[in-house]
Order: structure tokens, then sequence, then C-alpha cells
């Protein structure tokens, strides 16, 4: 009696002899690359984003197509679930507290955020010759108008500095914290995450570590005497309740997220008449970085203290509307030079 050969098991991911390129499903795709971003050092913030947009992407997939590997795909795919994001998907769909009907379709930033997402996963899949064509090069971002109420007038910021209650511990902590982000111009996280020793009075700077910075760079910032005053009474009071040198808590001593403190400046927004604009600590910086320009900062120190490895970037960051720019132009038309004062 001849025994049969028991067959043999073609590994994951070994190369195909038809084509070279391995045949990978969605689920081994995406952990193959989350692989190697965590050897490239990728923090856990954008390896968690990487894989809430996958999922989406893949739930969206089995529930429309039949495919189930990733070189299945092409561009029509990928353009078919931008439409389906743009007009069809739920906001906050799947989102454990948030339960009231929300609008259909979602924003073209969030589109643009989860679209790059992909484009970095196939990216690095077609650089790796795991895929034969990467079918989202073709893909294109959507194009988005220049927001230009991105930042607050002065009687916005007038007006949001007059509603935290200074008398309370809360409404002094929300105070300090927009002063400081109107005067050094931080990210949210960067801000929150402020220990005493990163400060040092005497000189009026502000040293942001590189493992707290986004591009990992640190960097010094200059703050006024008014906000390092306000940060030493702040110091002040969480040392009579607590023993952290954190300076941004909550009531009961805990760490300040930037989603609750996102929460705290709606709130002020709401209650200063503000409803036209965005109550985010993002907006607070872009005030920041407009007010230094209208003061007269040079671009390259704005580019430095706001922690930007691009000027471009901070480009976007300053929006002038027509009265800047009519102020602007009144004061420094050529034509002034030529014109005889009466």
């Amino acid at each position: 009696m001849v025994l049969k050969k028991r067959a043999k098991r073609t590994p994951i991911g070994r190369r195909q002899a038809d084509t070279g390129y391995p045949r990978l499903t969605f689920d081994q795709a995406f952990d193959l690359v989350v692989s190697a971003k965590c050897a490239e050092g990728v923090r856990e913030r954008t390896l968690t984003g990487y894989s809430n947009h996958w999922k989406q992407f893949t739930k969206w997939l089995r529930d429309n197509y039949d495919v189930e590997y990733v070189d299945e795909l092409t561009s029509d795919h990928f353009r078919d679930h931008v439409n389906y994001m743009r007009y069809d998907a739920k906001r906050y769909d799947g989102h454990k507290f948030i339960t009231s009907e929300q609008r259909i379709g979602l924003s073209d930033t969030t589109v643009n955020i989860r679209l790059r997402t992909l484009k970095a996963v196939f990216n690095h899949l077609s650089r790796e010759e795991l895929i034969e064509v990467n079918p989202i090069t073709n893909v294109k971002l959507i194009r988005q108008d220049v927001d230009l109420t991105n930042c607050f007038t002065d009687d916005e910021v007038k007006a949001l500095l007059e509603q935290p209650d200074r008398r309370d511990f809360v409404g002094f902590r929300d105070f300090v914290g927009m002063t400081c982000l109107l005067d050094s111009g931080m990210r949210a996280s960067e801000l929150l995450g402020l220990r005493i020793p990163d400060i040092d009075f005497q000189t009026r700077f502000i040293t942001i570590p590189g493992e707290r910075s986004k591009n990992r760079k640190p960097r010094h910032i200059p703050i006024s005497a008014h906000t390092s005053k306000l940060l030493l009474q702040l110091i002040s009071e969480n040392r009579e309740h607590f023993t952290t040198d954190r300076l941004f808590l909550s009531c009961y001593g805990e760490p300040l997220s930037p989603n609750h403190f996102n929460k705290r400046l709606k709130y002020y927004g709401e209650r200063a008449g503000i409803s036209a604009k965005k109550m985010t600590s993002h907006v607070w910086r872009h005030t920041w970085a407009k007010g230094m320009v209208l003061n007269g900062a040079d671009p390259f120190t704005i580019q430095k203290m706001g922690g930007w490895a691009d000027i471009r970037t901070m480009r976007r960051y300053v929006q002038m509307d027509t009265e800047d720019i009519r102020n602007s132009h009144d004061a420094y038309s050529p034509v002034n030079r030529f014109i005889r004062k009466r």
C-alpha cells in the first residue's frame, strides 16, 4: 500500500512562483506594516489611529465587496470609499458615548486624515515589494477651501478670557492654560504635559522634551512675565492639595486630557456667545501665530517657537482677513512716499 505524501503547507507571506509577490490578506498586510512601524519608533498614538482607520476601511470593504486579498484592490475601491465617507458615513458611528443622531457625511479634513493612513499603509507595502501595483497612488486628497475663521479676533480673545471664574480652582487652571496657549503657541498635549522642571522661571523659558514633542525634537519656548507669574500661582495652588509636579490637573489630581480641556474651551465659547468658530486649543495656536506675525515677529522665530519643520506648514496657520490686509497695505504701500502730505 502506497502512502500519500502529506502536502507541504505554504508559509504565510512566501512569494508565489507565478508573480514573485506574496498574496496577503488584509490582516496579514496590516500586521506587517505595524511591525515595521514599531521598529521605526512610531508613536503609540499614531499606531492606534492606523488601526482604527484600517478597521473602518476593511469593514466597509467586507460589507460592499467580495475581496479577500490586498492585491485585488484597485483605485476604484478607494474612490468609492472616499465617496462613502463624504456622503453616506455616519458621524461618530459606533461611538460608545455619543448615541444621539448625528449628521451624515464626514468632513473633508476627516476624510483626508483617513486617506493619508491608507496611503501610508499601501506605500509601505509597495516599498517592501509586498504588492506588485500600488492601487492608491493615483487617488488624490480632497481639495479643501482655506478657512479664514480659524483664529480669534482681539474682542473674542478678551471675551473668552473673561469667562473662567478665577476664584475657583478649575476656572483659574483653565485661565492659566488659555493664557499660556496665547503666549507660547504650544500644542494641547505639550501644555497639559508640563511639569515644574520644564519651566525656567529665571530666564522665562519652557523646555519641551523630545519625547513629548510632535516631531521628537526638543525646543525652548519663551513666555512673558505675566504668564510666568500665573504659572507660579498655579504651582502654589497645586501644592496645597496634590504631591505631583504636573501643572494641569483635574479636581481630583489626575492629569488633564486634551479632550477634557477642549470641552472646557467649548464651554467658555458658548458662554461668550461665540458660535461661528471652533473652540479648540488648536485655534488658540492659530491665533498665537497670527498675532506674532501682526506684531512684527520674523517668520523664522515663529517657526522655531511653534516647532514646525517646514516654514510652509507655518504659513497655513497664518491666514490674514481683509481687515489685516487693509491695515498692512495702508501702512506700507510704496505710493505713500509719493503723496504730498497736506
